[in-house]
């Protein structure tokens, strides 16, 4: 009964698996790789959930100078797209002792203040977004061990990218479109100046530079469904044969391309086939239903902790980008005879 009151501290742990208090400080710090066997790591956790003891990581950080503090630098969250990645992100720092702070920079992108006074003091990492990289100069984030998501790997700030395979899932678009017959395309693009979205441009461009005969036009605007309708009815009444397919940077921005084809009287997908890329939620609520591009969020998200984790453990973090999938529905069909 005396126990029961009591909280567990390693000793206990360390009597109840038959190892020493050095073995459970190894396993529970996820440092026993190469010093204990697999068998005593199970054997040392599953001690601690019975007995329900948890590591005292105020005094393990005071030791480490650690806070063991996380900071997610994303965009405003005017989609669930990002609120999956923290939920990725959480997930993986949780199951290493790490809490994660979410900073959505106030303006969507650009600069944005501090929200801690002295970042640096109080953070052992950060994960950004690059559509949110302006934000990191302010709060002194690009002084601090750093992975950037959607970002050049060629000149990025951080010591690791971790993205998306964007490319492909442009060219899975563009072919599916190309296999239909569409010849004349509009591309509906977001007017943010970040690199996922210049690879999103130019790799459309160059597929389609690829095919004889076809034609590309490009409407800029922000990621706003309001606008992007504004933008997209203003291109498609433009002179010259009008575009039989719309491919869009993003499902906010192919909603309003939506909202455009009926102010002109054209049918989504019988004179007009309407592409995104995301797949949020947005995109089954469409009528018809949207051809669009899923992105896994929350992998996104564990993926950039992962990355995290490795650069600050002095490791060299996982290659490759992260696949997509071209989500095929009601949006899209052969062009009008």
């Amino acid at each position: 009964m005396a126990r029961a009151s009591t909280r567990p501290t390693s000793r206990d742990v360390a009597q109840a698996a038959g190892v020493s208090q050095a073995a459970v400080s190894l396993v529970l710090g996820e440092k026993w790789r190469g010093r204990v066997s697999e068998a005593t790591a199970d054997r040392v956790r599953a001690a601690a959930q019975e007995l329900g003891y948890r590591p005292n990581l105020a005094a393990r950080n005071l030791r480490l100078g650690r806070t063991r503090t996380v900071l997610l630098v994303v965009p405003a969250l005017t989609t669930e797209f990002f609120a999956g990645v923290y939920t990725g992100a959480a997930r993986v720092a949780s199951a290493h002792g790490f809490g994660v702070v979410l900073y959505p920079s106030p303006e969507g992108i650009g600069p944005a203040r501090d929200p801690f006074g002295s970042a640096r003091a109080a953070l052992d990492g950060v994960i950004a977004s690059s559509m949110a990289a302006d934000a990191l100069t302010a709060i002194r984030g690009d002084q601090l061990p750093l992975v950037m998501l959607d970002s050049d790997p060629a000149g990025s700030l951080g010591a690791a990218t971790v993205n998306l395979d964007i490319r492909d899932g442009v060219r899975q678009v563009t072919d599916h479109l190309l296999a239909l017959g569409h010849r004349d395309f509009l591309h509906l693009g977001a007017d943010i100046a970040s690199w996922t979205f210049d690879v999103r441009a130019r790799e459309l461009a160059a597929r389609l530079a690829e095919v004889p005969g076809t034609t590309l036009r490009t409407a800029r605007a922000p990621i706003s469904i309001e606008e992007s309708r504004a933008a997209a009815e203003a291109a498609l009444s433009a002179a010259g044969p009008r575009p039989t397919a719309l491919v869009s940077d993003d499902d906010h921005l192919a909603a309003g391309a939506y909202k455009a084809a009926r102010r002109l009287g054209l049918r989504v997908p019988d004179d007009l086939s309407i592409t995104g890329l995301d797949d949020l939620a947005l995109a089954r609520a469409l009528d018809p239903e949207l051809t669009t591009v899923r992105l896994d969020a929350e992998l996104f998200g564990e993926r950039g902790m992962k990355a995290l984790l490795a650069v600050l453990d002095g490791r060299t973090p996982p290659r490759g980008d992260i696949p997509v999938e071209l989500v095929v529905r009601g949006s899209t069909a052969p062009p009008p005879r």
